[in-house]
């Protein structure tokens, strides 16, 4: 049944034990972006105080990215996730204890931000890495498909409802020391992860294109891959995963494509959307920010659609043409006049954006070399990072120039053409073909019989 195969992956105990971590981790995050705003309001700052917080966390991730992604490579992913939550709970604690002593000033909340922003940096990269080794490759879609859902519902949804309502009843400083909690019963529950199986370095087996190694041949390998670790600089390991990516036309085409994506649409959707919700639909910030939320929700619902289903035979066909295609209806928004066709756009970009993204991470665990995935993931958000705050910063300037309907337009159409030319440039339609995913699942699973 469809809603048991998104179930499937909560039979493994050490992926309870992670999504459970997770689930209260990125709860707390999401309490975080309304405590810390208006803890920064509380200590008298405004816009540009609270900038130069955001903008701390920012840095942090973009400057660390792709150092996390060398580290999930080389340290014990388990290892590497419990100390990023235990860095989380000490700054968290630190800036509750001063802010309750009434010692809290602003330069700690930007250091606090900064360090919560390198956390991310190490986390996520490692969080994808570690889930091949806790999971058969059939329950990876699912997985993926399981944290796509949770992250807009508790992160984007219910951790700033409750921030908002601890900051209404009582004070910022109460909900800070509530995101504290949070961090403390994740590293907590992180503390229950099987230590005997997770802490053995990664082999360099293939990860997808020649199946998983048998556990023999992994724990076998598990010092030759230490050894070559040891050895290997930070640039050359650098080096190894660009390589690696420009050498893959399915990996290399979909981060170009990405890169174009972000740069056409966060933009729009960050700074110009308040005012087509002003100037079109007659609204003010509550109706934005119910239609992020539909945005979200759609996001949610997406994910565990694709979490419920097997993995398509076509995945890289499905994957681009969610994205390009449900990237068309925003080419209408800077003409639409009624708040519910608005809403539905951004419903169906959410949803299909996370379609692709459930896909698109599975395929990184499925067909990336273990020993390059945390790399290869650590590349992929880079490159979604850095042109982000670009897309944000040339969103201004370009309507000034251009009618806001025209540069939606420009977005709408722009990224489905370049999704088209993705597939046909990387030949992703014979890849996909020549490297049928399902039939993978069934080698393997007669190659651990047979073992």
């Amino acid at each position: 049944m469809p809603t048991l195969q998104a179930l499937r992956p909560f039979a493994h105990r050490e992926y309870r034990v992670l999504i459970a971590a997770l689930a209260i981790s990125i709860f707390g995050s999401g309490m975080w972006a309304v405590a810390m705003v208006y803890q920064v309001i509380h200590l008298g700052g405004g816009p540009l105080e609270l900038s130069l917080v955001a903008t701390a966390g920012s840095i942090g991730l973009v400057a660390f990215v792709l150092a996390g992604g060398i580290a999930a490579d080389r340290v014990p992913q388990r290892l590497l996730i419990i100390a990023v939550e235990g860095a989380n709970l000490a700054v968290i604690a630190a800036i509750s204890g001063l802010a309750m002593a009434g010692w809290l000033q602003l330069w700690h909340l930007a250091v606090g931000s900064f360090v919560l922003g390198v956390g991310a940096a190490f986390f996520f990269p490692a969080y994808s890495a570690i889930l091949p080794r806790i999971l058969p490759p059939e329950d990876l879609l699912a997985a993926n498909g399981m944290e796509g859902t949770m992250r807009p519902i508790l992160q984007q949804a219910a951790g700033p409802a409750v921030a908002g309502v601890v900051v209404a009843a009582l004070s910022p400083s109460h909900a800070v020391t509530g995101v504290a909690t949070c961090h403390l019963l994740a590293f907590i529950v992180l503390n229950f992860l099987g230590r005997h199986a997770l802490d053995a370095p990664h082999n360099g087996a293939d990860g997808g294109a020649h199946g998983r190694s048998a556990a023999a041949k992994a724990h076998a390998g598990a010092d030759a891959g230490a050894t070559r670790h040891a050895k290997t600089s930070f640039f050359h390991d650098l080096r190894e995963g660009i390589s690696y990516t420009i050498r893959t036309p399915w990996l290399l085409w979909t981060l170009l494509w990405a890169c174009v994506s972000v740069l056409f649409l966060i933009g729009p959707i960050e700074v110009l959307m308040p005012f087509v919700v002003r100037d079109q639909l007659g609204g003010d910030s509550r109706m934005f920010g119910f239609l992020l939320a539909v945005m979200g929700v759609g996001g949610a619902v997406g994910s565990l659609v694709t979490a419920s289903l097997k993995l398509p035979r076509r995945y890289l066909t499905v994957m681009m043409v969610s994205w390009g295609a449900g990237s068309l209806p925003l080419a209408a928004v800077g003409i639409l006049d009624s708040f519910w066709t608005v809403a539905a756009a951004m419903f169906v970009w959410g949803a299909t954006g996370s379609v692709g993204m459930v896909i698109w991470g599975t395929l990184l665990q499925r067909r990336v070399p273990s020993h390059l995935l945390g790399r290869v993931s650590s590349l992929d958000f880079f490159v979604s990072l850095a042109l982000m705050p670009i897309s944000m910063a040339l969103a201004g300037p370009a309507a000034a120039v251009f009618p806001i309907w025209a540069i939606f337009l420009a977005a709408g159409v722009v990224c489905p053409v370049l999704a088209v030319i993705a597939m046909i440039a990387a030949r992703m339609p014979a890849d996909e073909l020549a490297h049928p995913l399902d039939r993978q699942v069934e080698v393997e699973r007669t190659t651990a019989a047979g073992d």
